[in-house]
């Protein structure tokens, strides 16, 4: 295998990265250890394939400040699929990287300065905004304009959603309740326990009312199923900036168990959404359709509208709070680290000529 071949291995893995970087990371980091340790061997994955994940988890709290939870199957195809960095791909990174005192991982942790700082951009553009001068459309676009963050609007989509879905349920102070109809019966008594542990009722207090809320279920990757926010009141919202495809649609309707479900997509997708859903059969769990257009015009009314000024701040406050929570959002102490590690900022890309 020549350079050119490794390097656009090396490339592609780092193209298709989402901003948290996890497998370029560890890619630099197995690097490293043949480099300094030299205690594996490049050719030989079972040196590095479980380990690996450790030294890549060290580098992702300190830059990341989280680590994968993808499934060991899912990090695994990082070496399996033979687009990615099998064992081949690797010897040959291997052998640069040596000759050129860790040139590659300075090449792949330069990378990530740049995809943090993209992601940096990302936040300003919320955090110099005011309702005034704040669109969603651009916002969003900023995103997919940016190779780097592409991979990542789906979660960006998400936090969007999410702010004016959360803000609008706090300032309408909507409520939600349980309560127990039949508080003489004796299944009541019988199982009073249940009924206080589970539920937070008694017959002392057979109803119970809270604010209602969305909820985000967190961090995912690429290869990921299941539902994306849920709210107490009952309905399960799964969020897909991506382009739909029947296949996509058959892993909504059966991964998410709930009766009521809402769908944000792109205007676009709607009609092949609700075509296919009816072949399957889900449509009827389906509540609605929310389209970006629709949340385009909620963001105006909420940012622009008569009751601006009781939701526009909260909602860019929520904004830029969830994207620090779900994306790195600074770019620290990178320059202590290549210094540390000897790497040479200033060093060009001729090296993979060599």
């Amino acid at each position: 295998m020549d350079n050119k071949t490794a390097k656009d291995h090396l490339d592609t893995v780092i193209r298709k990265a989402r901003v948290h970087f996890y497998k370029p990371i560890q890619i630099a980091e197995i690097l490293h250890r043949d480099r300094i340790e030299k205690d594996i061997e490049l050719g030989d994955l079972e040196t590095y394939r479980t380990l690996s994940r450790k030294w890549r988890d060290a580098i992702s709290l300190r830059f990341i400040g989280r680590i994968s939870t993808s499934s060991a199957r899912y990090q695994d195809d990082l070496f399996i699929n033979s687009n990615a960095i099998p064992p081949t791909v690797l010897v040959e990174l291997g052998k640069i990287n040596r000759n050129n005192n860790g040139a590659v991982e300075a090449y792949i942790y330069t990378a990530l300065e740049d995809r943090l700082s993209q992601m940096s951009s990302g936040l300003s553009l919320v955090l110099q905004a005011d309702t005034n001068s704040f669109t969603l459309r651009n916002f969003i676009e900023s995103f997919t304009r940016s190779p780097g963050l592409s991979r990542s609007i789906d979660k960006i989509f998400e936090i969007v959603v999410y702010a004016l879905f959360s803000t609008l349920l706090e300032t309408l102070e909507v409520k939600i309740g349980v309560r127990i109809d039949n508080i003489n019966n004796t299944v009541l008594n019988e199982f009073s326990d249940f009924t206080e542990k589970v539920l937070g009722l008694s017959e002392e207090i057979p109803e119970r009312y809270q604010a209602a809320k969305v909820y985000r279920v967190g961090v995912t990757n690429a290869a990921d199923r299941g539902l994306d926010m849920w709210a107490n009141f009952g309905v399960a919202i799964q969020i897909k900036h991506i382009s739909l495809t029947p296949t996509t649609v058959e892993d909504i309707s059966n991964s998410i168990s709930a009766d009521r479900i809402i769908i944000v997509c792109k205007e676009s997708e709607k009609d092949v959404l609700v075509s296919v859903l009816k072949q399957f059969g889900s449509a009827s769990r389906i509540q609605s359709v929310i389209t970006e257009d629709e949340l385009d015009v909620w963001y105006e009314k909420a940012l622009r509208g008569q009751s601006s000024e009781l939701i526009g701040d909260k909602i860019l406050q929520k904004l830029a709070n969830e994207i620090r929570v779900e994306f790195p959002s600074t770019v620290p102490g990178f320059a202590d680290f290549f210094k540390a590690r000897g790497y040479q900022r200033s060093a060009s890309a001729d090296f993979w000529q060599l």
